[in-house]
């Protein structure tokens, strides 16, 4: 733990101090908006931005991760905590503080475990498909706050200032920093304006509800914000032990997911490296320490860990700067937070989420592989369809049922020799050359239980298009493990083989493989030989 403490520097302290000045001001307004999603008060995502990012940089790995609310996330909590309890109530504050909870103790029990490896289980076509379907849940969700009352019907003065900071927001995206370049600014600084853009618009949006008086019109704002640091408590509902259960294990898992997602994109930048396991603890810990705050479950954020990169931070210093500064800012005088119009909070969301709308993934999976094509639409819809609970279990099932038929399914070659060489090619791709009486077969997968049926039913198809080999030799040089299903395929394969007077050989076989087969029954059974390599086989068998 603080390993990056012991090794700092000064050098390091002002790039820490200007990102978390930075960060601090894109989290106000960001952190009580993905509280709205949530269905909790807006207060309640700062809370989430103070004492989580704080123990993250006790457990964490990465020097640039900003820990806190999450738009996906929040959207989750608000789907799991819906049902049992009536938003704004105190129950549904305090379960959304136990989702946390559970969701930070599955995270610990993990990094404990060393479970890091599962992450690479969500196929990355699935979880674009699943942020782009949360996306747009998200997005439709903020509607009614952004207009002011229920589709079709609006009120006039909520939808002009939430379309207005739609229209100033968007604008600020794709023209801002280009302009500001071309006034002589630096190209660093105009792009952290353009970052910075949400904040002045929300700015923008609390002094024309002071100036004209627009809450009395009817545009409704935050509302009172309770001065002071939030309170530490344990308040939980033993009654919802079990149905926060399995949803917490979802939860734990996206954020896991979302979080190495940003934190690897930006160790690569910098060659840092990264502990999943440690990264593991240190989510637990926060998300642990979101609950102890009456918060809800937090994550690493793309978005903000990329602000916080560019805005110069070094370690993770600058997250802690970053929760000093909210704490501050809830503890000063904060009236001003009452006024801030939910039309404009509406429409930081809406265009932070349609940023997510990322389709280079699906263009490329639709070109490369319709399969993990298809993953992606299955993951969208799904969200959109069935819900974001439903949809991350869509992904998990894809994600493992795409590699269990991909592993069902292995590539096996025919083999045959270059012609002056040693050397044995698939011969639908070289001109190799093959002997009538040698079937040489390469098998490019490991042999398990759910693929050795495919295995044996190509042997077969082969033998029966080669009808006068008298020896077939596997090539093993891709084959990393036998199970034990497929050692029982191997053993009857030999007896088969061997009341047909075909010889059964084995070549390139790995040396963990071998000392696997060692213990078994196969090597002394074996009709045939073991051979050092396919060329040796080759001239052998003549």
């Amino acid at each position: 733990m603080l390993a990056w403490l012991r090794s700092y520097r000064r050098a390091m302290l002002p790039g820490d101090i200007s990102a978390g000045i930075v960060v601090a001001m894109m989290m106000i307004p960001q952190g009580m908006a993905y509280a709205l999603v949530a269905g909790l008060p807006p207060v309640t995502g700062i809370y989430a931005s103070i004492l989580p990012p704080i123990v993250y940089a006790i457990f964490g790995t990465s020097m640039t991760q900003s820990v806190g609310p999450m738009a996906i996330v929040s959207l989750m909590t608000a789907a799991i905590i819906g049902p049992m309890a009536t938003a704004g109530s105190g129950l549904y504050s305090v379960l959304a503080a136990q989702l946390a909870l559970v969701a930070g103790a599955v995270l610990l029990l993990c990094g404990l475990l060393r479970l890091g490896f599962l992450a690479n289980f969500f196929s990355r076509p699935v979880m674009s498909g699943f942020t782009v379907g949360s996306a747009l849940v998200i997005a439709w969700g903020q509607l009614k706050p952004l207009l002011g009352v229920e589709l079709p019907h609006w009120h006039g003065p909520s939808a002009a200032m939430g379309l207005g900071s739609v229209l100033l927001l968007v604008l600020s995206r794709s023209h801002l920093a280009p302009m500001l370049r071309a006034l002589g600014m630096k190209p660093a600084r105009a792009d952290m304006a353009t970052r910075l853009a949400p904040m002045l618009v929300v700015l923008l949006g609390l002094v024309l509800v002071q100036l004209l008086g627009l809450d009395a019109l009817g545009v409704k704002t935050t509302g009172n914000v309770p001065n002071g640091l939030p309170q530490l408590n344990l308040a939980m509902s033993q009654a919802h032990w079990q149905q926060l259960l399995q949803p917490g294990l979802l939860v734990g898992f996206v954020i896991f997911i979302m979080s190495m997602s940003a934190a690897q994109s930006l160790a690569l930048k910098r060659n840092e490296k990264l502990v999943s396991n440690r990264e593991l603890l240190g989510l637990g810990a926060a998300n642990l320490a979101s609950m102890v705050s009456g918060a809800f479950p937090v994550t690493g954020s793309m978005s903000r860990s990329a602000v916080n990169f560019a805005a110069g931070a070094q370690t993770p210093l600058a997250s802690i700067i970053t929760a000093a500064l909210l704490a501050v800012a809830l503890v000063a005088p904060n009236g001003w937070l009452a006024l801030l119009p939910m039309p404009v909070l509406a429409a930081t969301i809406i265009v932070a989420v349609l940023g997510m709308l990322e389709l280079g993934t699906l263009r490329t999976a639709w070109r490369y592989d319709r399969g993990d094509a298809l993953a992606w639409f299955a993951s969208a819809a799904g969200v959109v369809a069935l819900g974001v609970e439903a949809g991350v279990l869509v992904g998990v099932a894809l994600s493992m049922g795409t590699l269990i038929w991909r592993a069902s399914r292995p590539h096996i070659a025919v083999l045959g020799r270059i012609a002056g060489s040693e050397h044995f090619r698939n011969i639908e791709r070289y001109p190799a050359e093959t002997r009538p009486g040698l079937l040489a077969l390469r098998i490019d997968a490991n042999l398990f239980f759910g693929n050795v049926e495919a295995v044996q039913e190509r042997i077969e198809d082969e033998l029966r298009s080669h009808p006068t080999a008298r020896n077939l030799v596997l090539v093993m040089t891709a084959v990393s493990s036998i199970d034990t299903s497929a050692l029982f395929a191997l053993s009857e394969l030999n007896t088969s083989l061997a009341r047909r007077g075909i010889g059964f050989h084995l070549a390139e076989v790995k040396g963990p493989v071998m000392d696997r087969l060692r213990q078994s029954d196969l090597l002394q059974t074996l009709n045939g030989e073991v051979f050092l390599s396919i060329d040796i086989a080759d001239k052998k068998l003549q």
